[in-house]
């Protein structure tokens, strides 16, 4: 049934921070977490801007813009701009949080920032739209910049929205090197091979490399495993090619518009016409059709919500069939959910390991353009799939060290909270933030708070 569940919190600021202090029972000094947790939770800048936009009717309208600073303290602040209907504060707030975290577990000197601007972009023109980008790079001012903060592409904006953030904020700052302003910028204008497809290409690594390493019983590897992606956009789409040339059977797929299902496996390469040749993929021939949230429901091995946030709540946890869940959105499950799905023994990895790949590639392009280079496909590739990897193994490993040490930290824990619930076994989601926010918080303590 394609419900969504209307009793449980799903603020998206809220749930970052629940998330937030589920970690904190797990690091490794308590002591001056009280005034710590604040400092490095709160986000340290936020703007809202008002944006008229003289539309094709030749009325004007307005919109309401975002961009959110959560923290400087590894480095610029880095996330994308999104051009989305819910694009208000708190979903800002908490994606600017979420790349924060994402930013220091993949050790890239970036710290966490994302834009957006309340709009249904399917309902633009070209001309609209770019109308509305400029202006709203214009009110950002100096809010963005290389060395402060670099946006990049997000839901419904993509190469052609930064080639114009990219123009408008060099006619403001003419003659200063202005290329690593954004990322995900097209190829010609110092944008990165494998940029476009980095998201999936990551989440890829992530769920290969878990697998490599005994994370599910009886599913060592992607040949052979079955895959339902609900998402079939930039990320969605990619990681259904990349799963197929894999081995994997893709059982399940949606967008926006509707769900398609066959156990025996769906011809990706007739899915992508249908897609392109009618805006949507419901009504592909020979489907089973379905709910935008029923394909996360559809038996599988591996399930990837590759849409937006909030989709596996407590309402439909309990019918996720699917041995792990690969995040390839931001915030895509609520807490609620993680606990259901933990009891029900499916491992989350969760969006801040599974869905790094784009910011990782976005920090290849920055320092490219920096550098004043151009890398070859190759060595990019070589490079995300280390990064990758290389954070999978630490979070993999930590949960296990975690795990070893429960009894002290448990102990700990009922010291000071004597009337709560026994603190639960970490899953992936909690270990991965253990590691970003200990990363955080050793970079405010080596660099001092001043004044």
């Amino acid at each position: 049934m394609d419900t969504v569940d209307r009793t449980e919190d799903l603020n998206p600021h809220r749930i970052a921070r629940q998330q937030f202090d589920r970690s904190a029972p797990f690091l490794e000094d308590l002591s001056d977490w009280e005034g710590m947790s604040e400092f490095l939770f709160e986000p340290e800048h936020i703007l809202e801007v008002a944006l008229p936009v003289l539309m094709d009717s030749r009325t004007v309208k307005m919109f309401t813009g975002y961009r959110v600073l959560h923290s400087s303290i590894r480095g610029p602040g880095k996330g994308g701009i999104r051009f989305y209907p819910t694009a208000g504060k708190e979903e800002v707030m908490a994606l600017a949080t979420w790349m924060t975290w994402k930013c220091a577990l993949l050790d890239i000197p970036f710290g966490g920032a994302k834009g957006g601007i309340a709009v249904d972009a399917r309902a633009l023109s070209r001309r609209e739209k770019e109308h509305l980008t400029r202006r709203y790079t214009v009110a950002l001012g100096d809010t963005i910049g290389p060395f402060t903060d670099v946006p990049a592409p997000d839901v419904y904006t993509d190469a052609q929205t930064m080639a114009w953030i990219f123009d408008t904020y060099q006619m403001m700052h003419p003659g200063q090197g202005n290329l690593p302003v954004v990322t995900g910028k097209p190829l010609e204008l110092g944008g990165s091979v494998g940029r476009d497809s980095a998201t999936a290409q990551g989440l890829f690594h992530v769920t290969a490399r878990f697998l490599e390493l005994g994370g599910v019983s009886g599913l060592s590897e992607i040949k052979g495993a079955r895959v339902s992606i609900q998402g079939f956009g930039n990320a969605g789409r990619h990681a259904a090619k990349l799963f197929h040339e894999a081995g994997a059977t893709i059982v399940g797929l949606s967008d926006s518009r509707g769900g398609i299902h066959d156990p025996d496996g769906l011809a990706l390469e007739g899915v992508g016409r249908h897609k392109d040749d009618t805006g949507s993929l419901a009504g592909f021939p020979g489907a089973e059709a379905l709910g935008v949230r029923d394909v996360l429901e559809v038996p599988c091995d591996i399930l990837v919500p590759a849409a937006v946030e909030n989709m596996i709540t407590t309402d439909n946890a309990e019918r996720i069939d699917a041995k792990v869940v690969a995040e390839a959105a931001n915030g895509p499950t609520t807490p609620g959910a993680d606990d259901i799905l933990s009891a029900r023994g499916i491992h989350v990895l969760p969006d801040i390991l599974a869905n790094a790949g784009g910011v990782v590639v976005s920090y290849f392009e920055w320092a490219q353009n920096l550098a004043n280079q151009q890398w070859d496909e190759a060595d990019i590739a070589e490079k995300l799939r280390k990064k990758m990897y290389r954070a999978t193994d630490l979070v993999v490993d930590k949960r296990v060290e975690l795990i070893e040490s429960l009894p002290m930290y448990r102990e700990r824990w009922a010291a000071d909270h004597a009337s709560d619930p026994e603190l639960p076994k970490p899953d992936y989601r909690m270990t991965a933030l253990t590691v970003a926010v200990e990363r955080c918080r050793n970079a405010a303590l080596q660099r001092g708070i001043w004044p």
